[in-house]
């Protein structure tokens, strides 16, 4: 398909930074972790119910190459029987009996593929491995990006002195590295939270009993092969279900995930403002237009893409939460189209996470220009004289600096002035306090929060 022609931008506009999410959830991805999971199932049950062809090395091997081969042109093949079955699972299945008769030790016994089992056996854990791929891959590394981008921002600026806003307003001091750490904290945690939830799975029949598994081979302990099997996968096994697997697993993985692209959604508009207020510089890029009208532009659309593929993915991420957990009686299909927007959620995910990397690739702050908005408010020391002025014990402290500052203009030399009348202990201090003097433990915070964040960025880019 030509990108030009795609309805969705994540298929169009943005195919080129997509395409890593689409290799793990495209329809083409779903069909072959479905054949994964029937060759992985059918040699399982060929080693409980001990049949000849598990101890047959070629079998095996066979069986495994089914999988490990499957292609665009097998996928194919799959969708023309779906064609005529309208099933999806079991033109999965009659695709793989056909290659299960070419097997020597499997001819006869084509009738063992998917046997027992119901196609949401098959789905929800092919979806499982879809899950576990796009996060292992494709989303916890983008993550790490924005990570690493932060803690480079919060080490080299740790103590670069910056005027803080509480309501919009100039408030008591803090520095950029402070602020860069916040937010490098707090994606730690939720994306330490992401990593370390397994999506699940279950195999356990029609309605969740058993009962067809039970009936063909009562030998087997199917609840240890199900537990056993669904690990075997890399899953987090669900032992009681109705036909679906109750999706609480999945819905907490969209959560987390949730929680993290709010971060970036809290992080993105603030990066914005800080580039208006000209505290961050960006790099020009050569040939790139900021507008068609006005050549001096440099726009922070990095920060703005940001924010609307993040809003698109909260919204897409709660709906896939909310819904999935919920199904009517033993089935129902309305799970089934739901969770294909997976990948769209999660699409939009990635933009943002990449929008955010390379907006903070491209800025470095100001530190003149930060000083100097800084100085223009020396009221924000009014905080400062204050709490001494209560600590020593001088008459309403507060009061006074209310008096003093609030809604009129203050120059550094009135605060310093008022705070040798209210503290005259501390008259050296005054003597030499600025507002860029007024940060406080904000270096010790901004290190304390690297170090926390640090292992989660390994923990991230090593893999889980």
């Amino acid at each position: 398909m030509n990108p030009l022609d795609a309805l969705s931008p994540l298929d169009g506009r943005y195919a080129d930074q997509t395409a890593p999410l689409a290799a793990c959830f495209s329809e083409r991805a779903l069909i072959g972790r479905r054949v994964d999971v029937e060759c992985a199932y059918l040699l399982a049950l060929l080693e409980a119910i001990d049949h000849p062809a598990a101890r047959d090395g070629e079998a095996v091997a066979a069986v495994r190459a089914i999988a490990t081969g499957f292609g665009a042109a097998d996928a194919q093949a799959v969708k023309d029987l779906e064609a005529t079955t309208r099933h999806d699972v079991k033109a999965v299945e009659y695709w793989l009996k056909a290659r299960i008769a070419e097997v020597p030790a499997l001819a006869r016994d084509q009738e063992l593929v998917h046997l027992g089992l119901t196609s949401e056996d098959v789905n929800n854990l092919a979806w499982g491995l879809m899950h576990r791929e796009a996060l292992d891959t494709v989303l916890l590394p983008a993550i790490a990006d924005v990570l690493a981008g932060l803690l480079a921002l919060a080490s080299d600026h740790r103590a670069t002195p910056m005027l803080a806003r509480t309501h919009g307003q100039p408030a008591s001091p803090t520095t950029f590295g402070k602020e860069m750490a916040v937010f490098a904290a707090r994606l730690a945690r939720t994306a330490g939270d992401l990593a370390a939830l397994t999506p699940p799975g279950k195999l356990s029949g029609a309605t969740g009993t058993y009962a067809a598994l039970a009936l063909a081979y009562p030998q087997v302990d199917w609840l240890a092969f199900s537990h056993r099997f669904v690990t075997g996968l890399g899953l987090a096994p669900v032992a009681a279900t109705t036909q679906v697997e109750p999706r609480d697993g999945l819905a907490a993985i969209y959560d987390a995930t949730r929680r993290v692209t709010n971060v970036l959604l809290d992080l993105a508009p603030d990066m914005w403002r800080y580039v208006s207020d000209g505290w961050l510089r960006q790099a020009a890029r050569a040939g790139e237009i900021g507008s068609s009208a006005m050549p001096h532009k440099v726009n922070p659309i990095d920060f703005e893409n940001a924010e609307g593929n993040g809003g698109v993915a909260v919204a897409l991420l709660a709906h896939l939460a909310d819904k999935l957990v919920r199904s009517r009686l033993q089935r129902d299909l309305a799970d089934s189209t739901t969770l294909r927007n997976a990948g769209v959620a999660f699409g939009h995910v990635l933009l943002a996470c990449r929008s955010v990397s390379r907006g903070l690739a491209r800025v470095a702050p100001d530190a003149g220009r930060m000083a100097a908005d800084l100085a223009d408010h020396p009221e924000v020391l009014a905080e400062a004289v204050q709490v001494v002025g209560r600590a020593s014990g001088a008459a309403e402290p507060y009061e006074r600096l209310k008096e003093l500052t609030r809604g009129r203009g203050v120059d550094l030399a009135a605060l310093r002035a008022a705070g040798k009348a209210i503290a005259p202990e501390r008259a050296a201090y005054w003597a030499t306090l600025t507002p860029a003097d007024y940060i406080g433990l904000a270096p010790q915070v901004t290190d304390a929060a690297i170090a926390e964040a640090t292992p989660v960025l390994a923990r991230l880019l090593s893999g889980r």
